[in-house]
């Protein structure tokens, strides 16, 4: 059924991933010049080709969104339970707990100590960050609520905003942790408040001058431009990280394990409270992805901020970009599959 309704592009958007991936390192090794070019192109730490990249993945999502039911969905409060519990009180000391067992313990004769605190600095900030921008495209893929999927985003960036600093300072130990606010405030502004807005007044307009079946044509135009948008991302972001990423085989894969452990773990727990409560599939499974994918825009900012470019935290971030979208497809396919386990 999954097959039939997704186009060419989900249906083998592993496969795209990794061409991307390729890409991108391929760029950043024999075409330095053009992440030079990019780099100057931010804003307090954000890169504004791959924010008007996001944009175009997040706008076609806010387009489909019927805000009357906004307020009909924050009355499913147990959904907001669910996230809200398991991304703040579960889910950064889960990932202070693994990426600790593998990076200080398991892998201590292959990682230096020293930079294996690094690792788990560049993991605990990723830990830290739950999911802003691209669980819209999870819970599309997943066929969730999307206004549903919008207030639990919402949540969590009010907590995040106020939760981070602590709880990344309380991990680590670290005295007088200075997070980012600007790239904090300006990436939730870029990639969900200027969406969302251009979403409501195009829809409203639409709907208004046109009519619903218009409005429904109108969506089909933007049929391909979220996928396109994230494998388009991806190649900026590894054209930055390619030297690394070469030059650290084994010791990225050591990252990835922790990583992908927590991520499985993470979802796996919101996934299963969310079928405890005998919620909707349309509200668990966007509510166990954001919490198994992070806010990587901020963790990689603020790693770079607190340890530098070249740091083993800032590598560990951009390890985390690597694995999620091929784990978290393979969540998504995991939810769709059971689907009929919950109420529709």
């Amino acid at each position: 059924m999954e097959s039939e309704e997704m186009g060419i592009f989900e249906r083998y958007l592993t496969v795209w991933v990794i061409l991307c991936i390729i890409t991108g390192v391929g760029i950043g090794q024999f075409i330095p010049a053009f992440p030079a070019l990019l780099n100057r192109l931010q804003y307090a730490q954000v890169s504004l080709p791959v924010a008007v990249l996001i944009w175009l993945m997040i706008y076609p999502m806010m387009l489909r969104i019927d805000f009357s039911s906004i307020i009909r969905a924050t009355r499913e409060i147990r959904g907001l339970a669910v996230t809200c519990g398991t991304n703040w009180l579960i889910k950064p000391f889960t990932m202070y707990i693994v990426a600790s067992f593998f990076l200080l313990g398991v892998f201590s004769n292959l990682i230096p100590p020293e930079l294996g605190r690094e690792y788990l600095a560049g993991a605990v900030l990723l830990g830290a960050a739950p999911c802003t921008a691209m669980v819209f495209v999870w819970s599309s893929l997943t066929r969730g609520d999307p206004a549903y999927t919008l207030v639990q985003v919402a949540v969590n960036d009010i907590i995040l905003l106020f939760a981070y600093a602590p709880i990344v300072a309380f991990l680590l130990g670290i005295g007088n942790i200075q997070v980012p606010y600007d790239t904090l405030i300006l990436s939730v502004v870029l990639f969900v408040v200027v969406p969302l807005l251009a979403g409501y007044l195009t829809r409203r307009r639409l709907i208004t001058s046109r009519g619903p079946e218009y409005f429904q044509e109108f969506l089909g135009k933007f049929e391909n431009i979220t996928v396109m948008g994230l494998l388009l991302t991806l190649i900026i972001i590894f054209s930055f990280q390619g030297r690394v990423i070469i030059e650290n085989p084994l010791h990225i894969a050591l990252i990835a394990v922790p990583l992908i452990i927590q991520t499985f773990l993470i979802f796996t727990v919101a996934y299963l409270w969310a079928r405890i409560w005998r919620l909707r599939h349309a509200v668990a499974a966007p509510a166990a992805l954001i919490g198994a994918s992070n806010f990587f825009e901020l963790a990689v900012a603020v790693a770079i901020s607190l340890f530098g470019l070249q740091s083993g935290a800032a590598l560990a971030t951009v390890v985390g970009v690597l694995v999620e979208v091929p784990v978290m497809l393979t969540l998504v396919r995991i939810a769709n599959a059971t689907r009929d386990r919950f109420p529709a």
